[in-house]
């Protein structure tokens, strides 16, 4: 089977491109078909992946700042003709669902219809964006809003990566999907026999990961946390931690199991659409305390895995803190529900549908 792979931009990693990187060994020697692509700005490892870039590739200053040109990316990636393909399958936060397919079938991994133009008002919000701007924007929004509502009615079959977005498929784009979990490697998480006596986040240090709410309630409680990462609200934070906070930076990939492991709970407090973490820390047998919300909703079982927090709140996060002191989980029960997450579950998932899927077209 000729499958093509489509992604929206390769100037950052995060975990759209953990799926990329998971998709690739599905399906190795596939071309990807992205906007863009940082060399510079990537793992060494990509530059033997056969990459295919658009005209957007030379455009001055995107690689480093993509976000100006959001007009373009329709035009972008509607002038990509995969018809030639057994199978085309896109991974999606953006706009490129968008490409031209012909009568090969498509599926999209949907990571998250896209946020800036269906969740705008949050948007503006969690960037803080002047009024100004966003009315200028409200206009060109309400385009983008009607391409991609249109991009999406060409696509054959909809994978979502989860319950939450799943919701956010049928809201905007008025179609069914199917579930199958991001990949996320639970082996190389364990227990260990005797955790430390301190709270843990790892996330990137930005506003909307709410990471705030954290660090107050544990300043307020005078409870240990350890902050996993950096961002540019890392300042902001610092200055509202007291003493039992612990600011760590950014975290080596080799480390994270074994902070993981030790700590005595994972602090999730935003609100994300799947958030590996909170799997990882399962996975090493801890708890995870989240907000009630979003993919924390599928990974984290109540009472059982973990606590959640009703309100982004610090007076509610502080309230399950309390009670959480005086509960016990067993990381057995844990480890195994990290276990519906593992890479091999995702594996197995997606290649069945997509083989499925292509089966029934021929």
């Amino acid at each position: 089977m000729k499958i093509a792979l489509v992604h929206d931009w390769l100037n950052q990693r995060g975990g759209a491109e953990d799926v990329l990187e998971a998709l690739l060994g599905l399906y190795p020697g596939s071309p990807v078909y992205t906007s863009i692509y940082a060399p510079d700005l990537m793992p060494d490892a990509y530059r033997s992946w056969d990459i295919r870039t658009t005209w957007m590739d030379r455009l001055p200053g995107i690689h480093h700042n993509h976000q100006p040109y959001l007009l373009l990316y329709p035009k972008a990636f509607g002038d990509i003709d995969l018809s030639s393909y057994d199978l085309v399958l896109s991974n999606k936060s953006g706009f490129c669902h968008g490409v031209q397919t012909g009568q090969s079938p498509h599926i999209c991994y949907c990571l998250a219809p896209t946020r800036y133009v269906w969740q705008f008002d949050a948007y503006i919000r969690r960037e803080r964006m002047g009024l100004a701007a966003a009315s200028i924007l409200r206009p060109v929004i309400a385009m983008l809003r009607r391409w991609d509502y249109e991009a999406a009615q060409r696509v054959d079959a909809f994978v979502a990566i989860s319950s939450a977005i799943q919701r956010r498929i049928d809201r905007y784009y008025q179609r069914d999907s199917v579930i199958i979990y991001p990949p996320v490697e639970t082996s190389r998480y364990e227990p260990v026999a005797k955790p430390d006596d301190y709270y843990l986040i790892v996330s990137r240090l930005i506003p909307y990961k709410r990471v705030d709410l954290a660090v107050q309630a544990c300043t307020r409680l005078e409870l240990p946390l350890i902050v996993g990462g950096d961002g540019r609200d890392r300042a902001r934070l610092e200055s509202m931690a007291g003493p039992t906070v612990h600011f760590a930076g950014r975290v080596p990939e080799t480390e994270l199991p074994d902070l993981m492991a030790r700590c005595r709970a994972f602090i999730f407090p935003g609100l994300e659409d799947f958030g590996i973490a909170p799997v990882q820390a399962q996975a090493a047998g801890r708890p995870v305390i989240a907000f009630r919300g979003g993919g924390a909703l599928d990974t984290v079982i109540d009472g059982e895995t973990g606590l959640f927090f009703d309100e982004q709140t610090v007076e509610s996060l502080c309230r399950v803190l309390e009670q959480f002191d005086g509960m016990s989980f067993e990381p057995a029960r844990c480890c195994d529900n990290a276990s519906r997450f593992d890479a091999e579950v995702f594996k197995q998932g997606l290649t069945a549908f997509v083989q499925k899927r292509y089966d029934g077209r021929r």
